[in-house]
Formats: structure tokens, sequence, C-alpha cells
């Protein structure tokens, strides 16, 4: 029995399952990232807005914060607070210095681009420390607006359904291609 040549349709075929696959899995990657562990160790997902943390953090990344106790919060950590109390703006920026008095302990941040410390702020003004950041999937988070969670199950569905769409067609397509072999010979 002769092996016929791959038929150029096909070999267009398996590039575009392969390249439906990394896109899968890339955007399951990113939704995972954005929603899902953010939910699970209990932490946010905020878009980085302005170049403070440049280069650690660049503006349009996401990042994710976990709340912590003010005495694990340490110099060196990137810690996302709000400037005044109860106002709902934050600033994530690093702790340059930690002060302890007989009733509270204040910190002194400083964004890693700038050249000055921010003024002093109180432990309860930490909201949470930076756990890991997502270059530039902030920008796609903040196009998806406050549905993110919604979205993020219509598209991660409509992908697995997609995807098993087509490893059910390959499947059939391969035992169409087997059967009319076995008729050639």
């Amino acid at each position: 029995m002769t092996e016929t040549p791959a038929r150029p349709d096909s070999v267009w075929r398996g590039i575009g399952t392969v390249l439906t696959w990394v896109v899968l899995i890339v955007v399951i990657a990113a939704l995972a990232a954005s929603v899902v562990v953010p939910r699970i160790i209990g932490g946010v997902s905020l878009t980085v807005l302005t170049g403070s943390m440049r280069p650690t953090i660049e503006p349009g990344d996401l990042i994710v914060v976990k709340p912590v106790p003010v005495d694990d919060v340490q110099i060196g950590d990137i810690v996302t607070f709000q400037p005044i109390s109860d106002d709902p703006t934050v600033i994530t920026h690093r702790v340059v210095a930690k002060t302890f008095t007989a009733s509270e302990t204040s910190f002194v941040t400083r964004g890693d681009a700038n050249g000055a410390d921010d003024d002093p702020i109180e432990g309860e003004q930490i909201r949470g420390r930076l756990v890991y950041t997502v270059p530039k999937l902030g920008f796609i988070a903040n196009a998806l607006g406050g549905n993110r969670t919604e979205l993020v199950l219509l598209v991660g569905g409509g992908l697995v359904v997609v995807s098993l769409g087509a490893f059910i067609a390959a499947g059939i397509d391969r035992r169409k291609r087997r059967r009319a072999a076995e008729g050639e010979s």
C-alpha cells in the first residue's frame, strides 16, 4: 500500500487546529490570571493606569493584590493603598520605610519611577500586597468593564464548546480518511 501525500487543505487544517489550541490556552490562562485566581486567593485584580512604578509595573498591566495583615508588610513590598481613607482611589507603590509607635504602624511609600516619597500612610489604608502582575492584560480588563465575570463565563464556555466541536470533527475526519484508504486497498 502506498502512502498518499498530505493534501494542502489538510496541512492548513492542521495549522488551524494548532493555532486554535494556542489561542484557547492563552485565553484560558488570561481569564484564570485575571478572574479565577484572584477570587481563589481572596485578592482583587486591578489595572495600573500610570507609569509611577516603571519599569517594574507598566501602565496597562493587570496586578493582583491580596489583603495581608499590617504586621506582614515589609520594606520593599509593593502595596496598594488608599491615599485618603474611605476614598475608592488607590495607588500601588513600594514601601520604603516603616515606623512603629505605641498605637500604630505607619508606612512611607514611593513609586519606583518617582523621585520623592509619598505622604505617610497608616496600616488601615493598605488594601493589599502585590501577588503578581500580568503585562498589558489590564487594557483588556478595562475594556470589559464591570461585566468581566459574566463575559469570562460566556467566552470560556464558548471556547470549550468550539474546542470540543473541533476535536470531534477532527476525529470524524480521521475515520473517514481511514475508511477511504481501506477501500482503496
